[in-house]
């Protein structure tokens, strides 16, 4: 396909040791060496070599700055287009009167994403990949990152193409048996897309699945700590993200807006929210704090229901023990280093069936139990580490269930004995969604929305 060249910062704006320009396009190396000066010409520079040389105004011929100059010539490249990358000092000023004299010398500022949707344009990486790739910048732990990183190299494409290929086997054997009528084979037909079809659903049921707990993993957990006031809420936000990031003081009612924190637990990663202490009160600020809290439990991926070890049950706490037991929680019993009145069989007995967990926010004492049950009620060790080839993004979760619909749907057509070019629309329509997810089968618009999410320079 054919282009006009781009150019963008693809570093953060800021101070930095040095800042980086992508330029890429067929007249990419003709731009850049309008403003370039160097011991020889870009042209003549060998693929993937570097050269240290200045960028001037052409107008002027004042010195820009001083760089290194690196050629990469399509088709092995990012973009499988002739790309220039321009290593400048870091620094706003620097980095944007280099990019000025660039877009004054014929190139175009690129538009978000524009770098790898030429790459998939060209047939470099497929759509899955591309999204893998905006995951990879995004991943806020390092199991976030590891699976995004499997994505990119392509092991969901894999697992797509594996699916769409039995699907286009069955279509065949359809369309063969309309085709060919007198061999009478549809009874051989229908038997085989009813065993065949059945492994594809069962092949689809795992990977959406398993889509679970990547999903938990690539968007992480919205986690509510919730509970009356100075039960040790606070505390226990600080002794997770191991900081004083809450105001802890022995006052009731200290907390009044929702504090948020994002922390990592074994590789899951949580937005904290420390919540307003949940009671009846006349303060007009404390209230809207009440209200948030409460707004903030019924969102929440997550509730950490938190209850003073060394006080009875109070109203307050069995009011907010109902409130949250149709979200998924972990009931915490803190302060156990002072003098428990609290029995921990007897409140697992009321909280059943969520767990509950004894620990001292104070002391540090009995977050490893925690945070083990978190990643239980969520990953329950089908999680394997080294394994990155399933499902986390939104978009591919929806097309495989509508694609298992579909196929569900034509075999229980094909059971029947409903006509099989009736029961090919089911499985082409399976085919065609599976096609969505690696951008076989999909329109512009959607292509614009996918990569509009992508920074600048990417």
């Amino acid at each position: 396909m054919e282009f006009d060249t781009i150019a963008a910062i693809s570093t953060a704006l800021g101070e930095g040791s040095v800042a980086m320009i992508r330029v890429s396009g067929e007249q990419a190396i003709a731009c850049v060496d309008l403003i370039w000066r160097g011991s020889i010409p870009i042209a003549e520079m060998g693929t993937h070599t570097l050269q240290v040389g200045k960028i001037y105004e052409r107008e002027t011929g004042e010195i820009l700055d001083e760089v290194v100059l690196l050629l990469m010539k399509g088709p092995r490249s990012y973009t499988r287009e002739d790309v220039v990358e321009i290593h400048c000092h870091g620094g706003v000023v620097a980095v944007n009167r280099v990019l000025a004299a660039l877009l004054r010398s014929g190139v175009r500022l690129a538009d978000p994403g524009e770098f790898t949707k030429r790459a998939f344009l060209n047939g470099r990486i497929d759509l899955a990949q591309a999204e893998g790739i905006i995951d990879v910048i995004r991943a806020k732990t390092d199991q976030a990152q590891r699976m995004a990183m499997g994505q990119v190299s392509g092991q969901v494409s894999k697992l797509i193409r594996s699916l769409r290929h039995k699907l286009i086997e069955l279509l065949a054997h359809i369309e063969v048996t309309i085709d060919y009528p007198e061999h009478d084979v549809e009874d051989v037909t229908v038997r085989l897309l009813v065993t065949e079809g059945s492994q594809v659903v069962k092949d689809m049921q795992k990977i959406i699945e398993r889509s679970k707990q990547g999903r938990v993993i690539r968007e992480g957990l919205r986690t509510a700590i919730v509970g009356r006031p100075n039960v040790g809420k606070s505390s226990l936000l600080n002794a997770l993200s191991q900081s004083n990031r809450a105001i802890v003081t022995d006052i009731p009612g200290t907390t009044r807006d929702i504090v948020e924190e994002l922390i990592s637990i074994r590789g899951i990663p949580l937005v904290i929210l420390d919540t307003a202490g949940i009671r009846e009160t006349e303060d007009v600020v404390e209230k809207i704090g009440v209200h948030r809290s409460r707004e903030a439990l019924s969102e929440a991926d997550l509730v950490l229901v938190v209850l003073d070890a060394t006080v009875e049950l109070t109203d307050t706490d069995r009011v907010v023990i109902e409130e949250s037991s149709h979200r998924p929680r972990i009931v915490v019993l803190n302060k156990v280093d002072l003098p428990a009145k609290l029995n921990r069989v007897d409140v697992a007995e009321l909280v059943s069936p969520s767990p509950v967990v004894s620990l001292s926010a104070r002391e540090e004492t009995g977050l490893e139990e925690l945070e083990q049950t978190v990643y239980d009620l969520f990953i329950g060790g089908k999680l394997e580490d080294k394994d990155a080839s399933y499902v986390s993004n939104v978009r591919h979760i929806h097309l495989l269930e509508q694609a298992l619909a579909s196929v569900t749907e034509g075999i229980q057509s094909a059971s029947e004995g409903v006509t099989l070019d009736l029961v090919s629309v089911d499985f082409r329509n399976a085919w065609e969604l599976l096609g969505e997810i690696i951008g076989e089968t999909m329109g512009e618009d959607l292509l614009d929305q996918i990569f509009s999410q992508f920074c600048l320079g990417k």
